[in-house]
């Protein structure tokens, strides 16, 4: 039986929940998103008695969104437990090789991974990625420089991406 320990902390945009199992980090709830819906979506992924409260087993990406909100990184480490389709790993693999403070359109995605005109399946691949900020998909924008679609809301978005340098708040 696979375990997954969860947690919660205060962070510069609000209460983040991390979940983890012994693969690595599976799920990142930022603001916007319910306590309600991070749960549903753990217990949608993992039976119920699988879930148990554990700060001690996200110290390493807690420390690292901590670091990253204050400046002090740009490259995480955390090993991941992508949880998701082989289309939908394969963009989130690709999304987390752009390099902090940079951005790149959908479009751009769908070209590098082979599929040219599928820039509406890397959005809804991007939309569904259950580990914001470790896997960038806030770096990702409209072909015409906008800041479209992201779960945690443009305002967030926004910020994210000036904390990086990528845009001027």
């Amino acid at each position: 039986m696979a375990k997954v320990y969860c947690t919660s902390f205060e962070s510069k945009i609000g209460i983040i929940y991390v979940a983890s199992t012994e693969r690595g980090v599976c799920k990142i709830s930022i603001p916007k998103e319910t306590k309600k819906n991070f749960f549903s979506w753990l217990h949608k992924h993992f039976n119920e008695d699988e879930v148990e409260e554990n700060r001690s087993r996200n110290k390493q990406v807690i420390d690292e969104i901590n670091r990253y909100f204050n400046r002090r990184l740009t490259k995480f480490n955390s090993p991941l437990h992508q949880i998701g389709t082989p289309f939908q790993k394969k963009v989130w693999r690709y999304v987390r090789r752009i390099h902090y403070g940079s951005t790149m359109t959908y479009k751009d995605i769908a070209v590098k991974i082979g599929n040219p005109r599928g820039y509406q399946a890397v959005a809804r691949a991007n939309a569904s990625n259950p580990i914001p900020i470790v896997v960038p998909c806030h770096r990702v924008i409209g072909a015409n420089g906008s800041l479209v679609g992201y779960s945690a809301g443009v305002k967030t978005k926004e910020f994210l991406l000036g904390l990086e340098g990528a845009i001027i708040i």
